[in-house]
């Protein structure tokens, strides 16, 4: 940390989620000293964050997500190199990094700075900025992640009807703004009916409910509604999807939000050959990780992004994160870290 100039006895402004006497998982903006960063061997100035679902339960103490506290949540930051250890990167090279370990048990993007290992690192692509690389963030990179799977197996934008569910969070809004803008067409599901003309500007050509991808007649089949789908539900949810997938469909999974378990008949894959996949985005090895991140940059980038985010203060993170966690949260968050 020398060669970059700063003290490790020096401070910077950070979110620390901590435990109070009682024993509640409490969130405050404080300061944090440098030598409390991992010696990761890539020190970065955090420009901006994205809020994911992953930073709440960090900040709710889920020891699933984060093992120990005081912790720092933030699993996606882009910013500055301002000291590196290898030839890799130089100081004031713009970088992101979303996923691995970062905001999990690795001091996280909600701060001042990071310092991460070379190789969870991506350099930012030429056509995006660092705030549009943080309004795609993990949840984009998590919805591009299965419409490559969709073009990997063929699925036809002029041909193709994709259903994309919970699709008023960060994800699914996502997910309807880039396959709309690849050319399909997208029926979004949402139980939040306020959520509707946002869907629609955003490039969803159908607006369905929630209780309609809630079947319960118990049959093995449903009639065809979609060639491909991106479920962000799981449960039930799930199990109507597959069942109302067309002959050679493919669904994607990354959420389980209604419930962890899936009861489906097998019919919908020995009788129409549907594929399902899941969507593990963290741990995307860096070869596919750089060649999503220029399907995001050249093709799938919506038009609309400006709209889709809300930027916050760091400051403003413990009420957002409080809002994510009842549910209240629509869009991307995007919090400004520093200038």
């Amino acid at each position: 940390m020398k060669q970059s100039g700063i003290n490790r006895s020096e401070t910077f402004e950070a979110l620390i989620v901590e435990q109070d006497e009682h024993g509640r998982f409490v969130s405050r903006i404080g300061r944090r000293r440098f030598d409390e960063l991992p010696e990761h061997g890539l020190l970065i100035k955090v420009n901006y964050s994205g809020l994911n679902y992953k930073d709440a339960l960090s900040a709710s103490g889920h020891k699933g997500i984060t093992r120990k506290y005081p912790h720092t949540p933030g699993i996606d930051a882009a910013g500055v190199v301002v000291h590196s250890d290898t030839d890799r990167f130089r100081n004031g090279d713009e970088v992101i990094v979303t996923g691995y370990d970062l905001g999990m048990n690795t001091s996280g993007g909600f701060a001042t700075y990071i310092c991460v290992p070379p190789d969870w690192t991506v350099r930012k692509p030429d056509n995006l900025t660092l705030l549009e690389c943080m309004s795609i963030g993990t949840s984009g990179f998590t919805a591009a992640s299965a419409i490559y799977e969709f073009i990997k197996h063929g699925t036809n934008p002029c041909e193709s009807k994709v259903l994309v569910s919970g699709a008023s969070g960060a994800v699914g809004s996502m997910a309807v703004a880039m396959l709309s803008k690849a050319g399909y067409k997208v029926t979004a599901s949402t139980g939040k009916p306020e959520a509707t003309e946002f869907l629609r500007r955003i490039g969803a050509s159908e607006i369905i409910g929630r209780e309609d991808l809630n079947d319960t007649s118990g049959k093995g089949l449903l009639p065809v509604r979609w060639h491909a789908a991106l479920d962000t539900v799981g449960g039930n949810t799930l199990s109507t999807v597959l069942l109302s997938t067309a002959e050679h469909g493919i669904v994607a999974n990354c959420g389980m939000i209604a419930s962890s378990k899936l009861e489906v008949p097998v019919f919908p894959f020995i009788l129409r050959a549907v594929r399902l996949i899941g969507i593990a985005a963290a741990e995307t090895p860096m070869e596919r990780r750089l060649e999503l991140w220029n399907l995001i940059s050249n093709t799938l980038k919506p038009d609309c992004l400006d709209e889709m985010i809300r930027i916050v203060p760091l400051h403003d993170v413990p009420s957002a994160l409080s809002a994510m966690i009842n549910g209240s949260l629509q869009g991307k968050v995007v919090i400004k870290i520093s200038a």
